[in-house]
């Protein structure tokens, strides 16, 4: 996690977030702190919980106001592989940080660094585990097309990581592409989540039964609640080997009883209030989060 030092409204990304807000406060001071507040008390709660939480700054002498979302530019695998993205705007390429590579290198054991960063000089964007949502026990891939998602370069992903892609068409109320996959789509240990109404009729199908196939259980959800954000989540693992689905309170209260009840079979819920950070951001818990899934040394 990194938290906002610099944190604010991006006009360079809200162009293809439909769920940044320009707030109109006089003092952008305030925000900065307000999500500040937001983070710290998030990463608190994750800790109390017994989940293992690495928190960087934001990068120094750079303003950087979605440093807090560092799933888009890094994903950390299983067998030791870490990739680095190449990203949309120019304000964000600057969140991706050698020294958070070495710093985690010391505790985990990292093989092979794939960047295919480079893919941005050519206009072929691919923003990590916001494009992606990878089903790692089945070893699927899941993309839907936007301007932050190239088809090809998920496929070659796909092929360098050793996963099946699943790459399909999914838009939002007005007929707008979602900006981020992982804003639609959740998976976890036996479950998925997923709004099955944002996606092309020509793709629903080809979708859900990847996501059957692979033996979970498949929880819709509606635009409404797509549009709290309770698509953005994540399961994360305490050192317990407890899991934990961690969603935003706003998320949280949209859920229905009966959809909370799907998923308590399966994990423990975590969700923080962090308002301002969605609302000014456009971005959610599982944004703020990069899942670190290398072995430890």
């Amino acid at each position: 996690m990194v938290r906002p030092q610099h944190f604010g409204y991006n006009p360079e990304t809200a162009a293809s977030n439909a769920f940044q807000k320009k707030i109109l406060l006089c003092d952008h001071h305030k925000i900065t702190q307000n999500a500040l507040i937001e983070f710290d008390a998030f990463a608190d709660q994750l800790k109390r919980h017994l989940i293992d939480v690495h928190v960087f700054d934001s990068p120094k002498n750079h303003k950087a106001p979605d440093a807090v979302f560092p799933n888009n530019w890094i994903s950390f695998h299983e067998d030791g592989k870490i990739v680095l993205y190449p990203m949309l705007t120019k304000n964000r390429r600057i969140e991706r940080r050698q020294e958070i590579i070495e710093a985690l290198s010391g505790k985990f054991i990292v093989k092979e660094v794939i960047d295919i960063s480079g893919s941005e000089s050519e206009g072929k964007i691919l923003e990590g585990t916001g494009s992606i949502v990878f089903d790692h026990k089945n070893r699927i891939a899941y993309a839907n097309a936007s301007a932050r998602t190239d088809r090809n370069l998920f496929y070659d992903v796909c092929q360098q990581l050793g996963y099946e892609g699943v790459f399909f068409k999914a838009v939002d109320e007005r007929g707008l592409d979602i900006y981020h996959t992982n804003v639609m789509m959740t998976i976890g240990d036996g479950f998925a989540v997923i709004c099955k109404a944002s996606i092309d009729q020509d793709d629903v199908a080809k979708v859900i039964n990847s996501l059957q196939a692979g033996g979970l259980e498949v929880i819709d959800i509606s635009y409404r609640q797509l549009n709290h954000f309770a698509g953005n989540m994540i399961q994360l693992e305490n050192t317990n080997h407890e899991n934990f689905l961690v969603m935003s309170n706003s998320a949280f209260s949209v859920l229905e009883k009966g959809q909370i009840d799907r998923l308590s079979k399966y994990v423990n819920f975590v969700h923080p209030e962090i308002n301002t950070i969605e609302t000014v951001g456009g971005g959610s818990a599982r944004c703020m989060i990069a899942g670190i899934h290398l072995q430890e040394r």
